[in-house]
């Protein structure tokens, strides 16, 4: 009897035993995961241009309003729209049969006035009549003649021509149409394209940025140093020729906020004419900028944060400020420093102070654009 209560207290003992070292294996905390590798790279300056798109109007560079300068009916209209012309050449024909008749009737007053003078001037000479009567009749006769240039010159004017070498443009009158000096709307327009202006207009604190970007004492210099511009042409394709700013206004419009500026572009294909429109691409140096990829970068609250690698390989987030966007890039103005290392890549699957296995990235290679895998 004894010999069974032994061996049933070994054989508890011995469960005993197992269930302990069980539990205590099950309690023995389980190996921590190693830290994820994600790539970092060591934070360079460099210099980068960036563009900025300002909508542009073309102008010729000299457009000259054609207009009437005595009324009448228009008799003839001798150019197109479009029509390349010279100076002088003949543009419209007013009819001029009623002028003409004046002109032949003034020309009669100017032939009695004269043979009034002449009848005159022997009897003044014998003291037959006063000296007063000769000057009266010469009054009359200047006279006369005053009013026969006058319609003479109406008759030139009825003969209108190009005040310039250029391009006819819309022809807002035709034949048969009465026409004045007075008429708002002009019988057309020419328009010297061989140097077309492009007007844009920089908000003030474009403008402000502009002239601090800008070397120089003064205005003049400034634009002087300012950079070649493109232009973007209506079909989204680049205009071949560069343009230079040539002027501004000088003044912000207080209703807009806005400084119109005038670029000038040399067209020697005469692509370009009066009325187009476009967009200056407006190039914007950052010297030794501080620049990360938008890939390393997330948005939070409005803010753009990126990680900073710490101490111990953990991540840090920090809110950096960004003053211009290169292509894929950001340029810092605030919230990082040259030295710094951030994470480039995966970003979206880290914390605040997570450790992670960084792997080195060349910084040449980190900046690189990410090649498109699908187009449209």
């Amino acid at each position: 009897m004894k010999k069974n209560k032994l061996n049933t207290f070994l054989i508890l003992s011995l469960v005993l035993v197992v269930f302990s070292c069980g539990n205590s294996e099950q309690n023995k905390p389980l190996n921590e995961a190693p830290p994820a590798p994600f790539p970092v790279s060591q934070l360079k300056t460099k210099t980068v241009t960036g563009y900025v798109d300002y909508p542009a109007t073309i102008e010729g560079r000299v457009n000259s309003d054609v207009r009437a300068k005595t009324s009448g009916y228009i008799e003839k209209v001798y150019v197109d729209e479009g029509q390349k012309v010279k100076k002088g050449e003949v543009l419209f024909k007013l009819e001029t049969q009623s002028l003409s008749q004046d002109a032949s009737a003034a020309k009669a007053q100017v032939n009695v006035a004269q043979v009034e003078v002449d009848k005159l001037i022997p009897l003044v000479e014998k003291n037959i009549i006063s000296a007063v009567q000769l000057e009266t009749a010469k009054a009359n006769l200047e006279q006369a003649k005053a009013n026969y240039s006058s319609i003479s010159a109406n008759i030139g004017y009825a003969t209108i021509k190009s005040p310039i070498d250029g391009y006819v443009g819309a022809i807002n009158f035709r034949e048969g149409a009465l026409i004045s000096p007075s008429d708002v709307t002009p019988l057309t327009t020419v328009s010297e394209i061989d140097q077309v202006y492009a007007f844009f207009s920089f908000n003030e604190a474009q403008y402000i940025d502009h002239l601090q970007r800008s070397e120089g004492q003064n205005k003049a210099e400034r634009i002087k140093n300012s950079p070649d511009l493109s232009l973007i042409l209506a079909n989204g394709k680049e205009y071949s020729e560069k343009g230079r700013i040539q002027t501004s206004t000088g003044q912000i419009n207080q209703s807009t906020g806005t400084i119109q500026i005038r670029a000038a572009f040399d067209n020697p294909k005469e692509i370009l004419t009066n009325g187009n429109s476009g967009k200056i691409r407006f190039p914007i140096e950052y010297k030794d900028a501080i620049v990360v990829p938008q890939s390393a970068t997330f948005e939070q609250q409005g803010n753009i944060m990126i990680f900073k690698l710490g101490e111990d390989n953990k991540v840090v987030t920090s809110i950096i400020k960004v003053k211009g966007t290169v292509d894929n890039l950001y340029v810092v103005e605030s919230g990082l420093e040259a030295n710094d290392k951030i994470v480039i890549s995966g970003v979206g699957k880290l914390n605040n102070g997570m450790a992670i296995s960084p792997q080195e990235t060349s910084f040449e290679e980190a900046i690189k654009p990410i090649a498109t895998l699908f187009r449209n």
